[in-house]
């Protein structure tokens, strides 16, 4: 499983009022954490700060890379701003996110193709968010298709089916498992993540869905996550999930988690 640590993240109070004061210590320490507990990259974004969004951003992808040995996620629609944070970034980062939506997908393009940069390709479109599966696989489609003629190679691509929240509608849920299922099973080599706090939205006892969620993912083949990776239970749960679900060879990561006690919370 990729795990994406989202916790650098401006939409968070605490963290904006650190990159407000360009706290590099408590950018760090956030860094850090995720990156102990198991995330492979660490998401940033600046996106509240309309009109400093590239200087904060930029600032971020230095001060993260400083304190961990890992790729960023560089997480803004913005051409500019994801340009000037690939400038300072040491190895290869991840971009998140492009879409079919016209002019987001053709400003990014050109920074995009032929890189060995991982590309997060969420599935929107000018028509607006789709909701069934067979909608969210015509735009996992396209996008493929696209940035495959465009120079990206298949196993950079992450299809962010797009979790939308299950108060709003009972079929949100299995409509994007059943997605993952299918982008996996037509378009093997391509990789599938999300951000799945959405499906909880609005909903009690959120931490506990968010799991669940995560392990059903996990059974029908989704192999990314941006997450919290200091939840002690989610990290557990999606060990655990990819050893029943055959991705674990002679249960070597299930064993591994036991003995560093990742089970116990």
């Amino acid at each position: 499983m990729i795990v994406v640590g989202e916790l650098i993240n401006s939409s968070r109070k605490a963290i904006a009022a650190a990159i407000e004061a360009q706290d590099t210590a408590a950018i760090q320490k956030v860094a850090k954490d995720q990156f102990e507990a198991g995330a492979q990259y660490i998401d940033v974004n600046a996106g509240v700060f309309v009109g400093k969004e590239s200087e904060y951003l930029t600032w971020l992808v230095k001060i993260a890379q400083e304190a961990v040995d890992a790729p960023c996620c560089i997480d803004s629609p913005d051409p500019k701003c994801v340009e000037q944070a690939l400038a300072v970034h040491k190895g290869i980062a991840m971009v998140n996110s492009i879409s079919l939506e016209k002019e987001r997908y053709y400003s990014l393009l050109p920074v995009i193709s032929g890189t060995d940069l991982k590309v997060v390709a969420l599935c929107m479109s000018d028509d607006g968010m789709p909701e069934t599966t067979e909608a969210r696989v015509r735009i996992a489609d396209k996008l493929i298709n696209s940035l495959t003629q465009h120079g990206i190679p298949l196993g950079n691509i992450y299809i962010d089916a797009l979790v939308q929240p299950i108060a709003t509608s009972d079929t949100y849920g299995i409509e994007f498992l059943d997605a993952i299922q299918v982008i996996t099973t037509n378009y093997p080599g391509v990789h599938t993540i999300c951000g799945l706090s959405n499906i909880s939205y609005g909903l009690p006892n959120r931490k506990f869905m968010n799991q669940m969620f995560a392990v059903m993912g996990v059974a029908k083949g989704l192999d990314g996550l941006i997450i919290n990776p200091l939840d002690k239970a989610m990290m557990a749960s999606i060990v655990t999930a990819e050893t029943l679900a055959g991705r674990d060879s002679f249960c070597c990561n299930y064993l591994e988690a036991y003995r560093r006690d990742a089970f116990t919370w």
